[in-house]
């Protein structure tokens, strides 16, 4: 199984050939984590899950919720907007 990575091609060469990102596997496989990490970048760009000041699990996991949850309401408000 090939890991599907992004290409890091500024300056250098890639580690990951042509063959690899020819495919349209590939090419889900990086939509789906650009997906996935957006919001996370997100929440950690000037926002609190950067460094959260929370102790204990519950706590840090309500803030995580309540961060996704102001994301997706931004998200929203931008799909309606388009």
């Amino acid at each position: 199984m090939t890991p599907h990575v992004a290409q890091h091609t500024h300056r250098r060469r890639s580690a990951v050939d042509g063959r690899t990102t020819r495919h349209a596997g590939h090419a889900k496989s990086i939509n789906a984590r650009h997906r996935v990490e957006t919001p996370f970048g997100w929440g950690k760009y000037a926002r609190p899950l950067k460094q959260t000041m929370r102790r204990g699990l519950d706590r840090v996991a309500a803030q995580a919720r309540l961060v996704f949850a102001s994301y997706n309401l931004v998200r929203m408000a931008a799909l309606e907007a388009a």
